[in-house]
């Protein structure tokens, strides 16, 4: 059965003045739709500007036909995927180095003797490396005089036009140049998905894990590509002491983010990606949210 919705509502304007409307009747998707969803709706429906607070009274659902363009729309026009995996007590990323410590600095029990009854706040500490869980790498990672996080402009890290390629980890744990050829990668974010993410936080996922050769790292760099990112261990190969890829594209300027994940849930093309870190001066590298944005 069509549910609709009918309401009053209360708009004020950061420049003054307000709009009230009683009775509002509109057509949602499903059995309910959220106060926020409504006045997000009546802002958008009248095109109001310069809108502040936004009051919905006497919200009331009930069945009957639709009669319009349902308010609340099934999917938003953008949308966002997360790639990154979630950083805990006690995660190993990468073995030998230690895993995170989270406490809490200030408990929200201790913090009451400081302010009045029914308020209280919770202040954490982390104590981790910051090669931890997703994470990317500047220059200065490999090169002393490199550059590092605070260094690196925000276009390096945000809202990159982006490509997935797939190389799935059963057919080839080694990712050469001829898997990059006949992409449409220059100038992109090439993100690679093995599909090694399956093993994340298990003894499978330290070990024999998908890598780029040298060769695919100098056709990356030729292909002046922004970011190479990869949902495995580590970019190179790290069952020796050299780490060529690395090397190659930190030495271009080219930043890499590794531990990635999610991939199968993006189309290989026309979405943008992100990875931005805090501002760390002398630190090269630092765990990221990182994330895809998909237009509609």
């Amino acid at each position: 059965m069509d549910k609709r919705v009918k309401f009053d509502f209360e708009v004020y304007f950061t420049n003054g003045g307000s709009l009230k409307g009683e009775d509002f009747r509109l057509d949602i998707a499903g059995n309910d739709i959220t106060n926020q969803e409504l006045a997000d709706y009546i802002i958008e429906d009248l095109r109001l500007l310069m809108a502040g607070k936004v009051n919905i009274l006497n919200k009331e659902i009930f069945s009957e036909p639709h009669k319009r363009k349902p308010a609340h729309k099934p999917s938003s026009e953008e949308q966002l995927i997360d790639l990154s995996h979630t950083i805990e007590e006690g995660l190993i990323t990468y073995k030998g180095l230690p895993a995170p410590h989270i406490c809490d600095f200030l408990s929200r029990e201790d913090s009451r003797q400081f302010y009045e009854e029914g308020t209280e706040f919770q202040i954490g500490k982390i104590e981790m490396v910051s090669n931890t869980g997703t994470y990317i790498d500047c220059p200065f990672h490999r090169f002393e005089n490199g550059k590092d996080l605070a260094d690196t402009g925000l276009e390096k890290f945000a809202e990159l036009e982006a490509v997935v390629v797939r190389i799935p980890f059963p057919e080839t744990l080694e990712i050469t140049e001829k898997h990059l050829k006949n992409k449409e990668i220059r100038n992109k974010a090439v993100l690679i998905h093995t599909g090694w993410d399956h093993h994340w936080n298990t003894e499978t996922y330290y070990e024999n894990h998908p890598y780029l050769t040298k060769s695919a790292a100098e056709f990356l760099k030729d292909c002046q590509v922004k970011l190479v990112g990869i949902d495995s261990h580590n970019i190179d190969y790290t069952g020796g002491k050299n780490r060529p890829v690395h090397t190659i594209l930190l030495g271009a300027e080219i930043l890499i983010v590794e531990h990635l994940c999610n991939l199968d849930k993006l189309p290989d093309d026309h979405f943008t990606f992100t990875a931005a870190p805090p501002k760390f001066k002398g630190v090269g590298t630092f765990p990221v949210r990182a994330f895809a944005s998909i237009k509609a």
